[in-house]
């Protein structure tokens, strides 16, 4: 059985006991958050597909932690100019574990 499912602006195919890593949620460590804006379930075959979503389908998941996500170095030239400059980024993020999937 698995799930696809809008978190935070992103979709995420799930299934149970997986772990995801998605955009910064605000919910404390540990706490229980519940994801309404299913797509689409398959169970074992029989596919309920949303417009847009599906309606009563429901994901609960529990936040793990809060981290920062690896480096990512931006580099920008432009030859003969004597330009050149350098940024680094490190995105925000959760880590959750999905607990059910209710539809």
């Amino acid at each position: 059985m698995y799930a696809i499912v809008e978190i935070a602006g992103q979709q995420f195919k799930i299934e149970k006991d997986q772990k995801i890593f998605v955009h910064r949620l605000k919910a404390e460590e540990g706490a229980e958050v519940k994801f309404d804006r299913v797509m689409l379930v398959d169970d074992n075959g029989s596919v309920k597909v949303g417009t847009p979503t599906v309606a009563g389908a429901e994901v609960s998941a529990t936040v793990l932690k809060h981290l920062k996500g690896e480096k990512v170095l931006v580099f920008k030239k432009k030859r003969r100019k004597g330009y050149q400059t350098l940024n680094g980024h490190r995105q925000y993020l959760t880590s959750v574990q999905i607990n059910s999937i209710h539809f």
